[in-house]
């Protein structure tokens, strides 16, 4: 599995979801979080961050995960 740099979540007001942007190199894969409610403490939004990387076939720790509020 590669390894991912970075990846970014945060709260979209327009859709009313969770958005996150894994970076690899020079590429970006953005994503939506359905189903998840905005009050999700950081730990549940990492852990989503780092199973959406996966299911893109990227490993990422939850240092690299960034949660902007």
């Amino acid at each position: 599995m590669l390894r991912a740099g970075s990846a970014k979540i945060d709260w979209s007001s327009d859709k009313k979801q969770w958005h996150v942007e894994i970076t690899v190199g020079a590429e970006v894969i953005k994503r939506w979080l359905k189903d998840t409610p905005q009050e999700s403490d950081d730990e549940t939004l990492r852990s989503l961050a780092i199973s959406t990387a996966k299911d893109e076939g990227y490993e990422i720790g939850p240092e690299k995960v960034v949660i902007v509020r």
